[in-house]
């Protein structure tokens, strides 16, 4: 027997895939042809480290797993079944390893040596498939910060921002930043922060509010806040959050109408001739 035991998993390679792929598919974690290629690619490049046991080699394995892992969460494998694409090959190569191996005490520590390696990557699986998902979770909130900011303009000279959903520091941010530009695009006087989407509000979110409406003014701006609900007026008068100086309004309706009274504007019902 060679002094690297693992070295006889690299003479049945060929055995050890058809295994694998069985094991694989009986488990429900394989998705047909690109897990075939994925894990021809994986074992060739895994046999090969540990059968010259170098260090080398296996860091091209943990880079190799990284990058199959991540592929296979984006195409919407869990945890547990990213997991299990490591656990087979475990359990196949621990199957060839008792057919080939005579030797009890060789065969533990054949076992010892693939169970050390394969843990290890199976760890790395799991760290690549929560940085992949963080990834998709942190572009996702970023769309939708851009998709539930729009700034509007509902007249000339004015433009509206209706907010949906909790402000917090980031999305405050992006609120500010998209409303000061449209201001400059459009060259509006007038800015309506509609907060009827807006679940609660709490001191955090009044000083977010309090910041925009600063901002806002610092453009050359007035700015009102619409969609104050009664509970939201309760609320911030419960938390002693001074709203003094900032025009606010119960309905969207009523901020408009309040911004055409600025502008010197009004809106007449035609007569039906």
């Amino acid at each position: 027997m060679q002094n690297n035991i693992l070295g006889v998993l690299k003479e049945h390679e060929n055995k050890l895939l058809t295994l694998w792929s069985q094991i694989l598919s009986e488990s429900g974690a394989s998705d047909g042809a690109m897990e075939e290629e994925e894990s021809k690619e994986f074992a060739s490049v895994f046999l090969a480290a540990i059968s010259n046991e170098d260090s080398r080699e296996l860091e091209k394995v943990e880079d190799l797993i990284i990058g199959i892992s991540t592929s296979r969460g984006k195409r919407g494998y869990s945890p547990r079944e990213n997991a299990q694409y490591l656990t087979s090959l475990k359990e196949a190569s621990s199957k060839i390893l008792s057919e080939v191996i005579t030797d009890p005490s060789q065969l533990y520590q054949a076992n010892l040596k693939l169970n050390s390696v394969l843990d290890n990557l199976t760890i790395l699986t799991f760290e690549a498939f929560m940085r992949g998902r963080e990834d998709v979770i942190s572009r996702q909130v970023d769309e939708i910060s851009e998709i539930s900011t729009p700034v509007i303009t509902v007249w000339e000279g004015i433009v509206a921002l209706p907010i949906i959903g909790t402000l917090d520091s980031s999305r405050t941010q992006v609120v500010m930043e998209n409303l000061l530009q449209q201001i400059v695009d459009t060259g509006s006087s007038i800015a309506i922060l509609d907060i009827s989407g807006v679940p609660a509000v709490d001191s955090l979110v009044a000083q977010h509010l309090i910041k925009t409406v600063s901002a806002t003014r610092l453009m050359g701006a007035e700015c009102i806040i619409s969609g104050i609900r009664p509970e939201i007026a309760q609320t911030v008068v419960h938390l002693g959050i001074d709203l003094t100086g900032i025009i606010t309004k119960a309905s969207l309706a009523s901020a408009l109408k309040t911004a055409f009274d600025m502008l010197q504007l009004s809106v007449v019902k035609r007569n039906k001739l």
